[in-house]
């Protein structure tokens, strides 16, 4: 049975072996601003920090994060990048927001201040089908505001 610190708590995760990161922490941890849209790691809306790295948690096996640290859009409910989306409206209907800002985070974790450029390489597994992505970019470049 693995054992994951998820946003600073650690959980003994009971799922069946060839259970996903994002099936634990939805169904089983109940933390639901994790979202699966196309369950196959093409559009990150599934995202989460593991480690401190963006993983696509719906083709990730919760066995593979064994005593790793993730950390969920629920665990950024203070960050100052969560503002900064609102701030900027960089959402539309929201559904890729949680996958979109935890990509940011890892990006300014390591670049305070990204350049445009580096922005849309780091955020380039991140789909938006609103189309919301030069208000992404600025809730990027103005996080700090």
């Amino acid at each position: 049975m693995p054992e994951v610190n998820v946003n600073g708590h650690a959980y003994a995760v009971h799922g069946a072996v060839g259970t996903t990161l994002a099936e634990a922490l939805r169904d089983e941890l109940s933390l639901t601003g994790t979202k699966v849209a196309c369950g196959e790691g093409h559009c990150g809306a599934c995202t989460v920090l593991v480690d401190g790295i963006p993983t696509l948690s719906c083709i990730t096996l919760v066995h593979a994060v064994d005593g790793a640290k993730v950390t969920t859009i629920e665990g950024l409910r203070d960050h100052p990048m969560v503002y900064s989306f609102v701030r900027a409206d960089a959402l539309q209907c929201g559904f890729c927001t949680p996958g979109q800002i935890i990509s940011a985070v890892a990006l300014v974790d390591s670049k305070a201040a990204p350049s445009t450029e580096e922005i849309r390489h780091a955020m380039a597994g991140n789909l938006c089908r609103c189309g919301a992505y030069p208000k992404i970019e600025e809730a990027i470049r103005t996080w700090q505001d």
